[in-house]
């Protein structure tokens, strides 16, 4: 039988920022200086306006930017599910989301990269169905991408 020891907790704990540990979201982490000082990209599409949105939702809005995040977004959709007949009951939705977030008063980039996800859906019901269902992976697909490139921007230093 184990007991708990609440005193190696404590020392555990402790220790922690010895090793680098630190919150993600504390004082002074980059997202927090982050967080109301990045203008987005506008965008043009219904994809973009929900990654777009994901962004200003976790970032905030500003009215004063000190960074700028643009954004390149390329979708597309693969059947993956194909019956006897030749007809296809599943879809992949693929998305590639590069990125890049610089200084607006200096122009460097401090961070760019790409992140690349999918999602999926059933076309099996009706027309409408299938339509909204392939509107909500999409949906999701955004938010996937936009929590990866907020993930990666959370670990600048």
């Amino acid at each position: 039988m184990s007991s708990f020891n609440r005193r190696s907790l404590l020392v555990s704990l402790l220790a922690l920022p010895a090793c680098g540990f630190a919150p993600v979201y504390g004082p002074g982490s980059a997202p927090a200086s982050l967080i109301g000082a990045v203008e987005v990209e506008a965008p043009t599409t219904r994809n973009g306006f929900t990654l777009v949105r994901h962004f200003e939702q976790r970032l905030g809005r500003t009215d004063s930017p000190r960074y700028r995040l643009t954004w390149d977004l390329t979708t597309s959709e693969d059947g993956i599910a194909v019956t006897a007949t030749q007809e296809t009951t599943r879809f992949e939705v693929l998305g590639t989301l590069g990125y890049a977030l610089s200084d607006m008063t200096t122009g460097a980039v401090l961070a760019s990269g790409t992140v690349r996800n999918f999602t999926g859906y059933s076309a099996t019901g009706t027309t409408v169905a299938a339509r909204t269902d392939q509107l909500d992976a999409n949906r999701r697909l955004m938010i996937i991408l936009a929590d990866e490139v907020l993930t990666r921007l959370a670990t600048l230093t």
